[in-house]
């Protein structure tokens, strides 16, 4: 088995990025992002200020997995936090460490940039991504129930 490494995705992979995201959505049985979605994704990648950064779990040169995030801003505790949107491994690669990777890199970034916190959601039927969440030290909040206003 090849070592999992992780980088930053650049302009050049916004097409694997988009792949691996429909590959997400088939997987949630979500609607993928349509083709002026796409476009938009791929501008943001390229953009010199981009809303979000998306990452690339590789193997052996190959994208097996990425995660998107994003920066909020926790006024409780005064900091900003790194929210994830998106978190996936392709299922054929799944038990190999690179969600671990994946996850501890977002960990990474989170400590290095000063963040208090960091944030994700996962669908209720989604129990093996549960379980990963709770494996890497998550804790579900009880208290806090996820809204969602579509413009």
């Amino acid at each position: 088995m090849s070592k999992i490494t992780v980088r930053r995705a650049a302009a050049e992979d916004s097409s694997t990025v988009i792949s691996l995201l429909v590959a997400l959505a088939e997987y949630e049985k979500l609607k993928p992002p349509d083709a002026v979605g796409r476009d938009r994704l791929a501008a943001e990648l390229a953009s010199t200020n981009p809303r979000f950064d998306a990452y690339l779990a590789e193997e052996a040169g190959h994208a097996i997995g990425c995660a998107v995030v994003f920066e909020t801003y926790g006024t409780f505790r005064a900091k900003p936090k790194l929210y994830i949107e998106d978190l996936f491994v392709l299922p054929e690669y799944r038990g190999r460490g690179a969600g671990t990777a994946l996850f501890q890199a977002m960990i990474d970034q989170a400590r290095n940039r000063g963040y208090g916190a960091m944030e994700w959601t996962a669908l209720d039927w989604n129990t093996p991504a549960h379980d990963f969440y709770r494996k890497m030290g998550g804790r579900n909040l009880d208290s806090i129930q996820v809204f969602q206003l579509e413009l």
